[in-house]
């Protein structure tokens, strides 16, 4: 084991894009993986098979979608402003926030409903955006304040992956949620997607 984790970790270093897409990729396949574990393995009589094509939905969202965008945000965010100072750690947390986590929404939105062939892309995204970007200002903004404020930058990719599978796992019901007025696509209902905005919040991880 000891010898695995050397060569991971040399390997992430060497290719730290490939390395955060590897983790990114597996935390959402994991959230998704263990909520439908348990919406359709245990909450449903008779039991139902896992939703592989919706495993690979995430897989495609995490790993290529998402990574590079956060890979490039923080390197240049961590650049741009280093340190720890209040007034620092207050001016990531605003942009992070603010500027980065509204496109990545509307992306993640809009991208599954067009991965699942949903009648309109933008509908799901209209209905649960405004609710989700509120859930994630309650729960990234003090994640990311002990982020920018305490965690060395070579352990954050550990804390921030730890936030981000919870947070995924608290998206997934959001995502579950059927649209007002309108019929739940098959990949939204018992096993259907969850949401993978979270491990966007991997700062400091260039």
């Amino acid at each position: 084991m000891a010898t695995l984790l050397r060569a991971f970790g040399s390997f992430f270093n060497k290719h730290p894009l490939a390395g955060n897409g590897l983790v990114y990729g597996t935390l959402y396949v994991g959230a998704e993986f263990s909520q439908q574990t348990i919406t359709r393995k245990f909450l449903t009589d008779p039991p139902q098979d896992i939703d592989k094509p919706t495993l690979g939905r995430y897989a495609i969202m995490g790993t290529f979608v998402y990574s590079p965008i956060l890979y490039n945000w923080y390197k240049w965010l961590d650049k741009t402003f280093p340190g720890t100072a209040k007034r620092i750690v207050l001016r990531k947390l605003l942009l992070d926030q603010f500027i980065l986590t509204p496109p990545l929404l509307v992306i993640f939105f809009t991208g599954m409903a067009l991965m699942e062939r949903q009648p309109s892309i933008v509908e799901e995204c209209k209905q649960k955006f405004v609710p989700t970007f509120a859930r994630s200002c309650l729960f990234w903004l003090p994640a990311q304040t002990v982020n920018f404020l305490l965690v060395p930058p070579k352990f954050r990719v550990v804390y921030v992956g730890s936030c981000a599978f919870a947070w995924v796992n608290i998206l997934c019901w959001v995502k579950r949620q059927k649209l007002t007025g309108k019929t739940s696509s098959p990949s939204s209902g018992s096993g259907g997607s969850t949401t993978a905005i979270a491990v966007s919040k991997s700062a400091g991880t260039p």
